[in-house]
């Protein structure tokens, strides 16, 4: 039995959409995409991005109705979620789009439907969870980020820096970044007349197209022989704390 609410606009695009795409034709094939408020569509102009699924179906003696969710995520790590409503009222008419910000609207617009009552034959269950974006832990922002993951690996000087698999990845699907300071501590004088002594750990959070996270962690430290200001990255905190500890320790 074909399922009538399977249809094109719901087939995998050749290449992915971006959010703001996803939205354009959200919106341009909604009959009401005119009432949502002007500040929801702002919100969703700066996704990063975004995720659809269907929630429920239903399939009854030539007519069907189901309901899709569509979330956007947000830079400040937020979601804003829109619900699509997709049905005929007529055994052979044409489809019809309907979106509504929450599932109040969503349900009291499905009661609405004129619709016969369940009939189970018929029914096909199709309850689908969306899977939930993690909830980011910075507040990101859309940036050249594949530039500047570029140029923190260029300048590590360690040995043993992140490997190509994560910079593959950061190269090729960074979108936004954030860069916050973890430790800091001012420079103090050493013994004799060598330079001061600093350490500075930073974590440069990165966004992937995914929704993925991913930090490299920056030490900043003049624990060298002769003073010299020395960056090393490092995949994990762990591993640039181990590595400040072993300077420091190093040159007590």
């Amino acid at each position: 039995m074909s399922v009538p609410y399977e249809t094109a606009a719901y087939e995998p695009a050749e290449s992915p959409e971006s959010p703001e795409e996803h939205l354009a034709r959200l919106l341009g094939r909604a009959l009401n995409s005119f009432e949502l408020p002007d500040e929801t569509i702002r919100q969703l102009d700066c996704a990063l991005a975004h995720d659809s699924s269907l929630h429920s179906a239903h399939y009854s003696s030539g007519l069907h109705r189901a309901t899709y969710r569509h979330t956007w995520l947000l830079a400040d790590g937020s979601a804003v979620t829109l619900w699509e409503l997709v049905h005929n009222t007529v055994p052979g008419s044409e489809t019809q789009h309907e979106v509504y910000t929450d599932d109040e609207e969503l349900r009291a617009a499905t009661a609405r439907l004129p619709l016969p009552p369940d009939a189970p034959d018929f029914e096909l269950p199709a309850m689908v969870e969306l899977a939930a974006f993690p909830e980011p832990r910075h507040a990101y922002t859309p940036d050249d980020s594949a530039d500047h993951a570029r140029r923190l690996l260029r300048r590590a000087e360690n040995p043993d820096p992140p490997g190509d698999e994560i910079a593959t990845l950061l190269l090729r699907t960074a979108f936004a970044h954030e860069i916050t300071q973890a430790f800091g501590r001012p420079s103090r004088s050493r013994r004799g007349s060598r330079p001061g002594l600093s350490f500075s750990l930073y974590e440069h959070a990165f966004l992937l197209t995914d929704g993925q996270e991913i930090s490299l962690w920056e030490v900043e430290h003049t624990a060298t022989p002769d003073g010299r200001h020395m960056c090393e990255v490092y995949s994990t905190e762990d591993a640039a704390r181990d590595a400040m500890e072993r300077r420091a320790g190093l040159l007590g």
